[in-house]
């Protein structure tokens, strides 16, 4: 299923974030989070994760990750089975374990903002490299570092690989990947987003100058606050966790929010309070002292 309604407030920031509100559900980037810098989760997140699940509280992965990456977490799921992927270009059912995910909502970047908005970026950042996420296909740029080994089903210039006859033209797009061998990353982030303004959504979880370009709107926070409303969940009821800037507008909504102990600065400015760093399983230590207060 395509789609890119807007969502309705989906990056308010709570008035009064109110720790007595009990949490229905909890939202959780990856990497620089949940999982440790050896990309493994511990046991005592593990743990975490199924007690908060025993409480009745539901578990959503929210990350920047593709479908195809998930295999980190797929022994972890439980309940629905969900998780929000590609920066909230996707919802996936992860019940089929790794290479048998099932995609539940898909949130498109129109090919013709996708083209917008490499031409923009090509003329304010000269030396960018491309790359684009499909639902099951990835394309690069020959340029485009090769990163975390993955093998490209076809190397062209952008223009080429969003054309209407290009491989895999009948698959959406998830997100554009957009990375300057030399530019500071926030820097690149400022200037990509004043380039491209409002014909798609910019942002970067990376801490190399790699952006992330998603369909205008389309964000961890506004797919999350989707899966919330068909659930009555409300943001007050939400715990999120987060360490880079592609989160900073899920920790803005959500009723409580945690930045990382390695948080980026953005993150800590936007996150209602702050637990330890991901390699000390800081995400476990706020669950543990949830169900605790719970009684």
């Amino acid at each position: 299923m395509r789609e890119n309604d807007a969502v309705t407030s989906a990056t308010r920031q709570p008035q009064n974030p109110d720790a007595a509100v009990r949490p229905r559900l909890i939202a959780t980037d990856l990497d620089g989070t949940l999982l440790r810098d050896d990309k493994s989760v511990s046991p005592r997140t593990v743990a975490a994760l199924a007690a908060a699940e025993e409480a009745g509280i539901e578990v959503f992965f929210v990350t920047g990750r593709p479908a195809r990456w998930m295999d980190v977490v797929s022994d972890h799921v439980h309940g629905h089975g969900l998780a929000i992927c590609g920066n909230g270009a996707a919802v996936v059912d992860l019940h089929g374990g790794p290479g048998a995910h099932r995609f539940v909502k898909v949130r498109e970047l129109a090919r013709e903002n996708a083209l917008d908005a490499v031409r923009l970026l090509r003329d304010a950042a000269p030396g960018t490299g491309y790359a684009v996420e499909q639902t099951y296909g990835f394309y690069q740029e020959p340029d485009y570092p090769k990163m975390h080994m993955e093998i490209p089903d076809d190397l062209a210039p952008a223009e080429d690989l969003l054309a209407p006859d290009a491989p895999g033209a009948g698959e959406p797009v998830l997100k554009i990947l957009a990375y300057h061998p030399t530019i500071d990353p926030d820097a690149f982030l400022t200037l990509a987003r004043l380039a491209i303004g409002d014909r798609a959504n910019v942002t970067r979880s990376s801490p190399s100058a790699l952006l992330e370009i998603s369909g205008p709107g389309v964000s961890k926070a506004s797919t999350l606050a989707l899966c919330c409303a068909e659930r009555g969940i409300s943001h007050e009821e939400v715990v999120a966790f987060g360490d880079m800037p592609n989160d900073v507008e899920m920790l803005t909504w959500a009723g409580r929010s945690y930045a990382m102990g390695n948080a980026h600065p953005d993150v800590v400015a936007a996150a209602s309070g702050r637990t330890v760093a991901n390699n000390d399983d800081g995400v476990a230590v706020v669950i543990e002292r949830m169900l605790a207060e719970r009684g």
